[in-house]
């Protein structure tokens, strides 16, 4: 059976503990979203299909009038999340509408094109400073979670100050 990157981030937050398709959507939202986001149509269906694959067991577990099913990384589940952790990384895909934008502003009157970059940047800094409360949260995150956290705020900081470098520049020709 070959896996969608939905389902490793399935497997990989059951490693981490989680139980349910509803703490796997919440670990979700406040880690791996930043860069790979799962919804709830996405991560009930994966679940279904890993338990009927043997690499996640399910038990019903409800709570209050709530259906609930909890689930376990199964040996055969733990096993394909470390080889394909353990794989190759393959060149990345990078989706940035805004980016998209940029390459295409030169339709635009420059003013609007700048501000474009503008948008780049203040969204950037709000993206920063959620990652800083993340980061500044009580607990301690396994070394490659946090690792991954410190990447996403350098990455951050390096668009923010790419966007006014840029800002600055393309205004001096607006300018003349």
């Amino acid at each position: 059976m070959e896996l969608s990157p939905t389902a490793y981030v399935v497997l990989g937050m059951l490693n981490l503990g989680a139980r349910t398709g509803y703490d796997i959507k919440g670990i979700v939202d406040h880690s791996t979203r930043f860069f790979w986001a799962a919804s709830y149509g996405q991560i009930y269906p994966e679940l279904n299909r890993l338990e009927k694959a043997g690499l996640v067991t399910g038990k019903h577990a409800p709570t209050g009038g709530r259906k609930r099913k909890e689930y376990d990384l199964t040996a055969a589940g733990r096993k394909a999340l470390i080889e394909w952790a353990a794989a190759p990384p393959q060149m990345p895909e990078l989706r940035d509408s805004n980016l998209l934008k940029l390459f295409f502003a030169d339709v635009l009157p420059l003013e609007q094109a700048l501000h474009q970059l503008l948008m780049r940047r203040l969204g950037h800094e709000q993206f920063l400073a959620l990652l800083r409360e993340l980061e500044a949260r009580p607990g301690d995150d396994p070394p490659f979670v946090d690792l991954v956290l410190q990447y996403g705020i350098e990455y951050a900081e390096f668009n923010i100050e790419w966007c006014k470098r840029w800002e600055q520049r393309l205004s001096k020709k607006e300018a003349a």
